[in-house]
């Protein structure tokens, strides 16, 4: 029996299959944060793609490759995913892991700081329709930010992590990821450039979208 709605909706859409379990056991391998989304939010991250139909995703933060994975699986057949890796070893995970899904050829990784790699690709004219954040937090303001300069009209920004534990909510709370949070929060409850809502699904996610 389910204690409260987290666990209640745990059960219900919690589980995953053998290749996304394998993501998790590749990371634990490898030594690396044991981070990824949970398999509730890789799922509600695949519906909105193939509610979407985006032609171009962009990730902020590989890691292993979870995340990467259900936005890749749910992308129509000419549709691609951009992902934006710090750590060159997450990188290499991440693409093992999706070439053995068969999802390698969706997938292109660009490794180094991913604010300096947006504003490369907004220079070399590149565009995005969908773009998942979940990466350090206190860049989620200036990862927003750069979104918007990469977003064709219509495009949907998702972000995870979005509540902190509830931490956001506790004005006593000044550490600086919580504040960049907050801050975050707070640009796409008010910036007219999009609409959007915070869903109290597992740790928080923000999504919006960007007004034609």
């Amino acid at each position: 029996m389910a204690r409260n709605h987290d666990e209640y909706i745990q059960q219900l859409f919690g589980n995953e299959d053998e290749a996304l379990h394998s993501v998790n056991e590749s990371i634990r391998r490898n030594g690396m944060p044991a981070i990824s989304v949970k398999p509730e939010v890789g799922r509600f991250l695949s519906l909105l793609v193939r509610i979407a139909r985006p032609r171009n995703i962009m990730e902020i933060g590989a890691l292993g490759g979870y995340s990467g994975m259900m936005l890749a699986s749910a992308l129509d057949k000419e549709g691609s995913l951009t992902s934006l890796e710090l750590e060159e070893s997450y990188a290499n995970v991440a693409k093992d892991n999706l070439n053995r899904a068969g999802l390698g050829d969706k997938v292109k990784y660009v490794i180094g700081p991913a604010l300096q790699n947006m504003d490369s690709l907004h220079s070399a004219g590149q565009q995005y329709d969908f773009f998942f954040i979940d990466a350090d937090k206190v860049n989620y303001p200036n990862y927003f930010q750069a979104a918007l300069k990469l977003a064709t009209p219509g495009a949907v920004i998702v972000a995870d992590n979005t509540l902190q534990g509830d931490r956001v909510i506790d004005k006593n709370d000044t550490s600086e990821s919580v504040e960049a949070i907050r801050t975050f929060n707070e640009q796409i409850a008010s910036d007219e450039r999009v609409e959007g809502i915070l869903l109290p699904l597992c740790d928080g996610l923000t999504v919006c979208r960007v007004k034609s």
